[in-house]
Order: structure tokens, then sequence, then C-alpha cells
């Protein structure tokens, strides 16, 4: 079944094409999309990546999403290792980390996967390129004059990150061999900066800045497996809750969960990875306050 994403892609293509959207034009917005085709905005935004991928529609600065005018941009843009990397990114948003090949960029780009290889010498280096461009999109500003919303800051800011670029989680995942990326680089310094008050030791200021990284990088993994969940199944989370919802009956019927039970019925808890993203934070902040002050004493 094919993603819902490429059929609305595939029918403002048809629009273009059909000369019902002009040149110079304006395509429908995400918000348009989202209301006509009824999707989630990150469907709209997808189908869009794949538009300006073709080269089709391009971003106009305070207007939004326009066709292409070839009379106003004829030719192909040269290529070059910021377009390269740019194009990766777009690819990578929409569909993951695992569609990016070099054979399926050059296509996107209209040319050959060797004219690519000139620039960047293969994927890994792409994707290094890529984690360094994504890190460096927002600033994280000047260093707070106190560690707590220093670090919550940085927590947030990473947050931020990962939510622009859901394959970041999978690219960033190993701690042993971390991506050599300056920007990536540059956090881990204005994290260490705002720990430079505190008495922690060096080992304990890496440690934490790791251990608030690990912490945000988990929720991160778990929103790209969630989002992946969504486009393979064509469910929302409460169509699949729904879906499944005699198999959970049936195993609570053989087995009793009576703690379980009373805290989803008593409380009303309904679990979203953002209120786990705001308990974690707070109480993992709560420990690191705990550490500096046995640390003080």
């Amino acid at each position: 079944m094919e993603p819902p994403y490429l059929g609305i892609a595939a029918e403002i293509r048809r629009r273009v094409r059909a000369g019902e959207l002009a040149p110079g034009g304006r395509v429908p917005s995400t918000r348009a999309i989202t209301r006509e085709w009824g999707v989630a905005m990150a469907t709209a935004t997808k189908a869009l990546a794949v538009l300006r991928q073709e080269g089709l529609v391009r971003m106009e600065p305070g207007v939004g999403t326009v066709v292409v005018d070839p009379a106003r941009h004829p030719g192909t843009p040269s290529l070059t290792r910021a377009r390269i990397v740019r194009a990766a990114l777009e690819l990578a948003d929409s569909e993951g980390l695992n569609a990016l090949t070099m054979r399926r960029l050059a296509t996107l780009l209209g040319t050959s996967a060797m004219a690519l290889y000139r620039h960047v010498p293969g994927k890994g280096e792409l994707v290094r390129l890529m984690a360094d461009e994504a890190c460096g999109e927002v600033p994280l500003g000047p260093v707070p004059a106190h560690w707590r919303p220093g670090l919550e800051r940085a927590a947030r800011w990473l947050r931020g990150v990962y939510a622009r670029h859901r394959w970041m989680a999978q690219a960033m995942a190993s701690f042993t061999r971390p991506v050599a990326s300056p920007n990536a680089m540059a956090y881990t310094e204005w994290v260490l900066a705002v720990l430079r008050g505190t008495p922690l030791t060096s080992s304990q200021k890496l440690h934490t800045h790791l251990t608030l990284f690990a912490f945000v990088q988990g929720l991160a993994l778990a929103d790209d497996l969630e989002e992946q969940a969504r486009l393979d199944t064509g469910l929302s989370d409460d169509e699949w809750m729904e879906q499944n919802e005699p198999r959970f009956d049936a195993m609570q019927s053989a087995r009793p969960y009576p703690l379980l039970d009373a805290v989803t019925r008593d409380g009303g808890f309904e679990l979203s990875l953002e209120t786990l993203f705001e308990f974690g934070l707070r109480r993992t902040l709560d420990g690191i306050g705990t550490m500096i002050d046995e640390t003080s004493g």
C-alpha cells in the first residue's frame, strides 16, 4: 500500500502538470493539505518535501511553497556539497534514514551516484554532515547562570532537534562511537559550561551530560518507532488501541493485574511520550540536584 504522502504528492504534481497550479503560484500549504486530505501535519510536510526534492516546487520567503517557474529559474542548480546535504536531510526527514541511499539521492537530484561521490565519499560521511547541519539549525543562546535552567534548555533543545529530524536518534545512537560533528561537540561544550560553577568533578560533569543526552535520545528513538508504526499500519494510536483491545481484555481475564488495573482505572492514566518527557526531565534534574547538594556538603 502506497504511503499517504506519496498519493498527496502525486495529486499536487498532477495539478501542476495540468496547469491547475501555474508557475509561481502557491501550492496547498501543510495546513491546507491536512484539511483537504484529512492527514496529520507530518504527512503533509512529507508530501511537500517530495515535490521539493523533485524540483517541482520551492520555498518562497514570505509567500510559502510555490510552483517553480522555469523562466525565472532556468536549468538545474549546480551540484554542491551543501545542496546534497540539504536534499539528503529532506529525504531522511520524509522517509527515514533507511530510505537514504546514494543512488536514490542521485535520482532525486537528477544526477548520477558517481557525481555525488565527488562531493561526499559515502553514506557514512553524508549522515555525519546531515547530523552536523541539523545540530546547527537553532542556536542554544547564552549559558544561563544556574545549572538547572541550563540543563533544562539543553534537554529541550536536543528534543527539538530530534523532533525536526526523527532519524537523528538512530544516527546518534552510539555513545562509544559518537558522530564527529562540530555542532554536536559545541552542544557538549555548552552543557559543560552550564555545569562549570557546580562542585562536580570533570567525570561527574561528563556523566551528567551523557545521562541527560541518553534520556532525551531514548524517547526520541521511541518517537521514531511510533512514527514508523503509524506509517506501516496506517492506524492512529487510538485506532491501534481499539483494534488490540480484545487481546488485552483476554490477557486480563486469564490473569489478574490488580495494581496495573488500579492505576489505569482510578488515575485516568493516559500515556504520551510528551508527558513522559516532562516527568522524566524533572526527575532527572532532581537527581542531578541531589548529587550536586551532596557534593557541596
